[in-house]
């Protein structure tokens, strides 16, 4: 397993339940531990990530362990949560 997966694996990932229809967990900048590194892993979300669509936005998706990760795409220094749902 690789070092990102278990950055991953060892997160407490939160139910989004303000979006029931749309089922995905977040992780909060403020509860990862390291700005430094929550920066890191939202820049290799977006540097190794594929651009989709969702209705009518388009987001950088990163998929691994049958998880998709994405951000909402504020600048990475606003950026407070990323989020994953089941691939």
């Amino acid at each position: 397993m690789n070092e990102l997966q278990l950055k991953f694996d060892n997160k407490n990932w939160r139910f989004a339940k303000t979006m029931p229809k749309i089922p995905h967990y977040y992780a909060r900048r403020s509860e990862w531990g390291d700005e430094k590194d929550f920066e890191r892993v939202v820049q290799y979300i977006r540097d190794n990530g594929v651009s989709e669509r969702f209705f009518s936005k388009s987001f950088i998706y990163f998929y691994m362990g049958g998880w998709k990760y994405w951000t909402m795409g504020e600048p990475l220094n606003e950026t407070q949560v990323i989020n994953r749902a089941s691939a």
